[in-house]
């Protein structure tokens, strides 16, 4: 049984299907690993043993009796906070949701217990799920395993601290500002952000909400490539009433063959400086790619300036993001608008603009996301991907102070405002593209990840890609202690 848990959840399956191992034997054995390591990381804050203990005999006994199996049966698995699981809260680490009991299941979490998977707890998420960190007044913190004083990511941080440790064999999380890509590079795991709305959030929302979120979508979290293909296969389609009038054809990868693909590759942006010791991981990632017979260019980028995107995507995702303020909220935002001195940092105007505007100033700000969408296009006829930076840095330091956007991090020895790494988050959602992290190696002692950025609906090559160099440059790999 040692290093069972950090074996794949492929890996896994495999093991189970063999009856090498039975469901009930692993799911112990995680809840012994969430029982010792979880208390000093936070990363799983709900579990339910006795359910999950009753769905693993039955999913031994389904194998002893040789009935069909589904592809994930009996492995144990998580689910971010946000989402509904019949019998557990949803609160996205809101204290008024503190006793919103779920009574019926997510689309995402439909699929995976579909499948089998004996769903067995909850992980940790930000206050709104507006962090790249995961902290909130009903959980608490969680902490990255790699340095304990360090933010794990967010918003779906406790998801990659958990797999990262070996507490879960599979997780699914949540991204509108890079929350299944930010905390997948700070933890050194693996994380796929779909296209926009091939995956149902379908009760992975607050309640009331029941309109898709623009920009948003729902996604896994993994040890590995295959991994995520195999989630996403089950997570992705249509949900509900969508699936009367359609069906999911996503195309095959672009290339199969590392020397047939042509990549262009940024190191670093003006509106999102990167430290240089993850710049360096990327380079080194790029040199590897030419080694192996790929075409790589260096900044190589759509013809839109990256001022540009960076100022769309800001404006459309704080518009979508207001539908919860209060009045009073909406008229401080306009007075905070009106008083706002001349040097404040540009992500702080967007947001009170972006918060205030008319409808007819969104319809317009969604025009020129659709001009540069088909900037993407175009550059994409001449190149399979885009390989980019997922955050500014690796994992920063625990700062909890006054609000977000108010906050700094170290960027090679200077301060940079937290949210100017938004353009790494937004540069691909923004504009619905898919894109996955797959980690690369350390900088500075902390795990760093590559974002795969590929065209709408090419999830697959996206994922071939990342498994192309999960298979040939960088496997995942532990965080020493555990």
């Amino acid at each position: 049984m040692s290093e069972i848990h950090y074996k794949t959840a492929t890996e896994l399956m495999a093991l189970l299907e063999a009856r090498e191992i039975g469901a009930r034997e692993l799911l112990e054995h995680f809840l012994d690993r969430v029982e010792r390591h979880n208390p000093a990381i936070n990363a799983i804050v709900w579990q339910d043993a006795g359910r999950a203990r009753a769905e693993a005999d039955a999913a031994d006994r389904r194998r002893a009796a040789g009935e069909e199996t589904g592809p994930l049966d009996g492995l144990p698995v998580t689910v971010k906070e946000s989402y509904d699981l019949a019998g557990s809260p949803t609160t996205w680490g809101v204290p008024e949701y503190r006793d919103n009991i779920a009574e019926t299941d997510s689309a995402a979490v439909e699929r995976y217990r579909g499948a089998g998977a004996v769903v067995f707890g909850k992980t940790n998420v930000p206050f709104m799920l507006a962090d790249w960190q995961s902290f909130n007044a009903i959980y608490g913190t969680c902490n990255n395993p790699w340095d304990l004083g360090r933010t794990p990511g967010g918003s779906s941080g406790g998801s990659a601290a958990a797999l990262a440790v070996g507490l879960t064999g599979l997780d699914a999380g949540s991204d509108i500002g890079a929350s299944i890509r930010n905390p997948a590079h700070y933890c050194g795991v693996f994380g796929h952000k779909p296209t926009w709305e091939i995956v149902s959030a379908r009760g992975q929302a607050l309640p009331g909400d029941r309109a898709p979120t623009d920009i948003a979508v729902v996604g896994p979290l993994a040890r590995s490539a295959a991994d995520l293909k195999l989630a996403f296969g089950l997570l992705a389609g249509a949900d509900g009433p969508a699936a009367r009038g359609w069906r999911l054809e996503l195309p095959a990868p672009r290339r199969w063959d590392l020397r047939d693909y042509r990549v262009g590759v940024l190191l670093s942006d003006p509106q999102a400086e990167v430290e240089q010791s993850y710049q360096d991981a990327i380079a080194a990632l790029a040199r590897w790619l030419e080694g192996e017979g790929a075409t790589v260019e260096i900044d190589a980028k759509p013809g839109f300036s990256t001022a540009e995107a960076m100022e769309v995507y800001t404006l459309l995702l704080r518009a979508e993001t207001s539908k919860h303020m209060t009045d009073e909220m909406m008229a401080q935002a306009r007075e905070d608008l009106d008083r706002l001195p001349a040097d404040a940092i540009p992500y702080r105007r967007r947001m009170l603009e972006a918060q205030t505007m008319l409808h007819r100033d969104w319809l317009r700000w969604n025009e020129r996301r659709y001009a540069l969408m088909a900037g993407w296009e175009a550059w994409f006829e001449t190149y399979d991907l885009l390989l980019c930076p997922a955050a500014a840095s690796p994992a920063f330091p625990h700062d909890q102070a006054g609000e977000r956007h108010d906050r700094t991090i170290a960027v090679n020895g200077r301060a940079q405002p937290v949210v100017d790494q938004l353009f790494w988050a937004g540069y691909p959602c923004g504009y619905y593209l898919p894109s996955t992290v797959a980690p690369i190696g350390l900088a500075d002692g902390l795990p760093v990840g590559i974002q795969i950025v590929g065209r709408q609906y090419d999830d697959l090559t996206c994922l071939h890609m990342a498994g192309l160099i999960e298979e040939g440059y960088r496997r995942f790999a532990p965080p020493p202690g555990y």
